[in-house]
């Protein structure tokens, strides 16, 4: 009997165990998401770095196209930075839905304990008033049959008397 319950319980457990896993491993993949975009960030600023040093003009001055070269790279650091706020935000709403998640389960928890607090209350009262109804009935049954024994030793003994006078006429 306990190994089938225990059995049940585990079914019914792993599901919900896998929905936590599920949960932790999109966090986690969005996590690294986001650092793999810091490092492409950090690699093209590197290049931006390099370009601002590049000088492939006369004389060693920069021409039009190293400078052209200087602004593609900050567009694509811009680009990418625009894309890493876009997946924190994506982060931050999923851990705020975790927490709205967890919030609500402790709520409902809460209520649920609520619940069974009250009806163990209300099955206590009950309790209470059954047992006294069963004393009380007990005290009835014993004063009814007192009064039975009594009634029936009166009609025994009125016969024995009876039967007595009728038998000495």
């Amino acid at each position: 009997m306990k190994l089938a319950l225990f059995l049940i319980l585990s079914i019914i457990s792993v599901p919900v165990f896998a929905y936590q896993d599920a949960d932790s491993l999109a966090y986690q993949l969005q996590r690294n998401k986001i650092n793999e975009m810091l490092n492409a960030r950090t690699q093209k600023f590197g290049q931006y770095d390099q370009s601002l040093v590049q000088k492939t003009g006369i004389f060693g001055l920069k021409t039009k196209r190293d400078m052209q070269n200087s602004i593609n790279i900050l567009t694509e650091i811009i680009e990418t930075d625009n894309a890493i706020l876009k997946e924190t935000k994506t982060l931050l709403d999923f851990k705020n839905y975790q927490q709205e998640r967890v919030e609500s389960k402790s709520k409902e928890s809460e209520t649920r304990s609520l619940s069974y607090m009250y009806t163990i209350n209300k099955l206590q009262t009950e309790n209470e008033k059954k047992n006294a109804q069963l004393s009380e009935y007990k005290k009835d049954k014993k004063f009814y049959q007192i009064i039975s024994y009594a009634l029936g030793l009166a009609i025994i003994s009125f016969a024995l008397f009876a039967f007595r006078k009728i038998s000495l006429k």
